[in-house]
């Protein structure tokens, strides 16, 4: 599964995933609906284009929610997550911080109880 992610030579020379990240997509926990882990083309266009958006920042995705514009992403010089409201003026796109995956994993969990997918 990890072959989805983006690769050593995509990703700026600062990052690799966190260990308890490729944990959870080795086992293949992908879908948290309405959060749901990026790969793929899909992961490269959302990385693509939040470097188009935000080039004053330096954003990592794994996430994304499928019923609004929130990305979970890694942030070059901060702990944790950082939930991103996607195509908001720049400054204006910092949503939530949360200071771990495992605190992010366990609010999109809580999400998925909660979500009629409706």
């Amino acid at each position: 599964m990890s072959e989805q992610l983006l690769n050593e030579s995509e990703l700026p020379i600062w990052f690799n995933y966190p260990q308890e990240f490729l944990r959870i997509v080795d086992q293949g926990l992908l879908d948290f609906d309405p959060w749901i882990v990026l790969q793929g083309e899909q992961l490269r266009t959302r990385f693509r284009g939040l470097q188009e958006r935000y080039p004053e920042r330096e954003l990592i995705p794994f996430a994304r929610r499928e019923d609004n514009d929130d990305v979970a992403c890694w942030d070059k010089g901060k702990e944790g997550v950082v939930i991103i409201h996607d195509f908001s003026s720049p400054g204006y796109e910092n949503k939530q911080d949360v200071d771990s995956f495992w605190d992010w994993l366990r609010s999109a969990l809580e999400a998925t109880i909660e979500y009629d997918g409706g």
